[in-house]
């Protein structure tokens, strides 16, 4: 499904006179279909920086990233033109940060049935009736579902930026700390709802602050950084 090669990303800081740092540095580890990989390893590392390298949200300095796309066949992530970027973004590749970031104005409910409706091709009743389903799980109050989300608590906000990403089942997840915000309780729904959506054959690579968490959930964990 994945396959990172000698990926690697430095930064220039243009206010201090172009300096340099780098953030990655000859990053390779191949990542199988329906597999749910852990990266580990200590902070700075540039854990986050390989997930925004794939995602593009970020542009690779050097290597690549070579994914198997349903749609465009085997393509390299880092060289794709940024129009067929967003078509992936939109129809296989998910991503979940620490930090929800949406169109303001739009409920939670709303929020969470839109990319259901449109990647999954379901009328939009149907739609609301799958969101409203994955934010009962994850415990969001009925009352809000018309909310906005900007008036949420950080762990509300999360959860309904889970909701979001693993509703419309994406063939890759990418995770970058989704339960580093949430109470005991809602890790715990979030990492079933994430052990479900692998089970149903999505591939997802992840970032977890709490190693326990990590080791319950992947199948396999790649260390970056630091010594082995």
């Amino acid at each position: 499904m994945l396959s990172i090669e000698n990926l690697s990303k430095t930064f220039r800081l243009h206010m201090l006179g172009g300096l340099e740092v780098p953030a990655v540095k000859d990053v390779s580890f191949e990542v199988r279909e329906g597999e749910f990989v852990g990266l580990s390893g200590p902070s700075g590392a540039g854990k986050s920086t390989v997930l925004k390298c794939i995602h593009r949200t970020y542009l690779p300095t050097a290597g690549a990233v070579r994914f198997a796309s349903r749609r465009l066949g085997p393509v390299d992530l880092a060289r794709l033109p940024e129009g067929e970027i967003l078509e992936l973004r939109r129809t296989e590749i998910g991503f979940v940060s620490q930090f929800l970031r949406v169109i303001p104005r739009v409920g939670a409910l709303d929020l969470v049935a839109e990319p259901i409706r449109h990647r999954l091709d379901v009328p939009l009743d149907e739609a609301r009736n799958r969101a409203a389903a994955l934010l009962d799980r994850l415990r969001i109050p009925r009352r809000l579902f018309d909310a906005y989300p900007a008036t949420f608590s950080g762990g509300e906000q999360q959860r309904v930026n889970i909701a979001r990403a693993v509703g419309w089942k994406p063939s890759l997840l990418l995770l970058d700390e989704p339960t580093a915000s949430l109470d005991r309780h809602s890790a715990e729904t979030a990492l079933q709802l994430l052990s479900e959506l692998r089970d149903e054959g999505c591939t997802l690579l992840g970032i977890f602050h709490d190693p326990e968490l990590l080791s319950r959930v992947a199948d396999r964990i790649i260390r970056i950084g630091g010594e082995p």
